[in-house]
């Protein structure tokens, strides 16, 4: 599968599922003899379903996931983007802070006990966290270390922020190596070191030009941002502009919020008639923070796509960035260190931007669909063999993960008209749909804008040329476009560009097709799906799979 997509399988993979079964008959027809007792989960379902029932999908989500983490709540998707734009998906997440949250309140209460009620009331918060949470990979990070800190202060000792968090990474990976992929594990250990590592100096230095409070509160999420931000750019593409501020704005309400509704999920499930005290104060807290959320988001460049980075270049980014991410390292190596640093990230984004640039080629097979996507000086056009709702979404996270921020057309081939218009006018202010009469292209028409062209070759098949800048390239998306396409060439009609760039086939050509294809003067002929062993100058995506180069 594309990297900007995965898949299924591979995020099965990353839980530890191998296997997957597929069941060819109705439903009706399935008997469940057994099933496993979940307590556990149970348990969380029990608590979000109170939420939710109690508060609505929005502000119940957001209180549910507080608890539980946003990772097994079915929050609304536009709750979801707007927390995601804006910079704030941590607070949905299970994390260190929610456990900070929980930890504290529970030690303002024992602190006067003896130590062993004092020690078991903290790791019973701590299982109970872990309990609700689930054993996600951020959350086993933050229980380890919170129970090895927990250990350390009561025994007298001195504890060392950086020494446990390694040593709780460590022990982690030796149990399970695979958490090392999990993207969310990541971004916890990051920010977390930036919180060691940075957030001190960068205090220290803003208390020069801010009031003290201020200065601590900028310091915590310009640290984690700056720490996190290569993580940013290798996994997702963008950097959300305003995610400072945001952090800023919401930070008093997540305290009393966080503890609210772990309060309002334990009443839930032990004494639900109570629950109803909770919804007003819960209610009322939950609504500014969905408000801020969404009007942050809804800043201009909340979110600056910038498209997906290679791995070499996050790290001479990374490299570039250590000056300011460890001031100590800054400081010793003296006046160089931070303009070797800019130099080093400047030439990172020219090397990337450039990159995004030139005339490029996607084309991505999935569910027995394809997306082609074509890219020129930094814009994009977009090809969909189908309509649905599930292609459209595809397309989202890619335009994301390639810094388009709008595409500049969309052409729908689907024969059968689309039933998401909606959220294809979201990536696209024009898009035509072949299953609509109304909007399709007709011979002699063209769809363009400034180095990106469609041209459908006839009116009776989906065959077009498409030129990126100025390479034409054919695209034959089913068996009806070649007969089309040939037919037009036995009239006599010059349907084609003197030189093409190369030839798309949306099928594996048989050994007839493809001698008939020969004719087509191009050295890149490309086919979507399986095809266990193409010839010379054939390349095939596979099952699941992309391809991708340069256009010309």
């Amino acid at each position: 599968a594309h990297p900007l997509l995965g898949s299924g399988a591979e995020r099965l993979a990353r839980q530890g599922v191998w296997s997957r079964l597929t069941v060819a008959a109705s439903p009706d027809a399935v008997r469940v003899l057994a099933r496993p007792a979940t307590p556990a989960a149970d348990l969380r379902r029990r608590m979000a379903a109170a939420l939710l029932k109690q508060d609505g999908p929005e502000r119940g989500g957001v209180q549910a996931a507080l608890v539980l983490g946003s990772a097994v709540v079915p929050l609304p998707a536009a709750v979801r983007e707007s927390f995601r734009v804006a910079g704030l998906s941590h607070a949905l997440a299970a994390s260190g802070f929610h456990l900070t949250v929980l930890l504290g309140a529970v030690m303002a209460v024992g602190r006067r006990l003896p130590r062993l009620p004092r020690c078991l009331l903290a790791a019973g918060a701590m299982l109970l966290f872990l309990l609700l949470a689930g054993p996600q990979p951020s959350v086993v990070r933050a229980v380890l270390m919170g129970a090895v800190a927990f250990a350390v202060l009561e025994s007298g000792q001195r504890s060392r922020p950086l020494g446990v968090l390694l040593a709780s990474v460590l022990l982690m990976l030796l149990a399970q190596p695979g958490w090392l992929l999990d993207i969310g594990f990541q971004l916890s250990v990051a920010a977390c070191a930036g919180l060691m590592l940075t957030a001190r100096d960068l205090e220290q230095a803003l208390a020069h030009r801010l009031p003290v409070w201020a200065a601590a509160g900028v310091a915590v999420p310009l640290a984690a941002s700056l720490w996190t931000l290569p993580l940013q750019l290798l996994h997702f593409g963008t950097v959300p502009l305003w995610a400072v501020p945001a952090n800023l704005a919401v930070a008093p309400l997540l305290t009393p919020l966080t503890l609210g509704s772990m309060a309002a999920a334990v009443v839930a499930v032990t004494v639900p008639p109570l629950l109803p005290l909770f919804a007003w104060p819960l209610g009322q807290l939950t609504a500014l923070l969905l408000w801020l959320a969404q009007a942050f988001a809804a800043l201009p460049m909340a979110q600056w796509q910038v498209g997906r980075s290679q791995p070499l270049l996050v790290a001479l980014f990374t490299l570039g960035l250590l000056p300011w991410l460890v001031p100590a390292l800054g400081r010793r190596l003296r006046g160089w260190a931070r303009p070797l640093g800019l130099g080093a990230m400047a030439l990172t984004m020219g090397v990337h931007m450039a990159a995004l640039a030139g005339d490029q080629l996607l084309v991505v097979h999935q569910w027995g669909g394809d997306l082609l996507i074509a890219r020129h000086q930094g814009r994009a056009a977009l090809l969909s063999s189908r309509a649905d709702g599930m292609s459209c979404a595809s397309a989202a996270r890619l335009a994301v993960g390639l810094g388009v921020q709008r595409f500049d057309w969309i052409q729908l081939l689907d024969p059968v008209a689309t039933e998401d218009r909606d959220c294809w006018r979201g990536l696209s202010a024009l898009v035509l749909d072949a299953g609509d009469g109304s909007t399709s292209l007709q011979p002699g028409q063209r769809l363009e804008s400034r180095g990106l062209r469609l041209a459908p070759l006839t009116a009776s098949s989906a065959a077009h040329v498409l030129t990126v800048g100025r390479h034409p390239w054919l695209l034959l998306p089913d068996r009806q476009s070649v007969w089309a396409w040939q037919q037009q060439l036995a009239e006599g009609h010059p349907a084609l560009p003197p030189h093409l760039a190369g030839l798309w086939l949306g099928f594996a050509p048989q050994h007839a097709e493809r001698q008939a294809l020969e004719v087509v003067g191009t050295a890149r002929r490309w086919v979507s799906g399986a095809w266990a062993s193409p010839p010379a100058g054939w390349r095939a995506s596979g099952s699941s799979g992309f391809l991708a180069g340069a256009a010309g």
